[in-house]
């Protein structure tokens, strides 16, 4: 009987170097805003067939996000920027959120005047 060796294809795994190399790219971008913002924690959302979006939150209140190709590649995005992950976008973390004018304008005119989305 010979030996068999099983081989994990799933994308986002270690053994998929194109994720590998998303990861680690997506990783340093997550440091970058770290440094830019005093630090920053993280939340993964997935979003679909599009993969998943990697919600981050600086010490300062700033924020953005990223989208990588899938919740594995996300998690070892994170894992590789060293960032606090938190299971939910919600109280204290939310809370960190400081939005700006731009923000407040385009909230504002979606509700107010802004075009119909009929």
């Amino acid at each position: 009987m010979a030996d068999t060796e099983q081989i994990d294809e799933t994308p986002g795994t270690a053994q998929d170097p194109k994720a590998e190399r998303v990861a680690a790219r997506l990783g340093r971008e997550i440091d970058a805003f770290a440094k830019a913002h005093g630090g920053a924690e993280a939340q993964i959302a997935y979003i679909g067939e599009r993969g998943a979006r990697i919600v981050l939150v600086g010490e300062d209140g700033g924020w953005g996000d990223l989208v990588a190709p899938s919740v594995a590649v996300a998690q070892d995005a994170v894992k590789k920027a060293g960032v606090t992950v938190h299971e939910a976008f919600d109280g204290e973390f939310a809370a960190k959120v400081r939005t700006g004018p731009y923000e407040w304008k385009r909230m504002a005119g979606i509700q107010l005047g802004g075009p119909s989305n009929g």
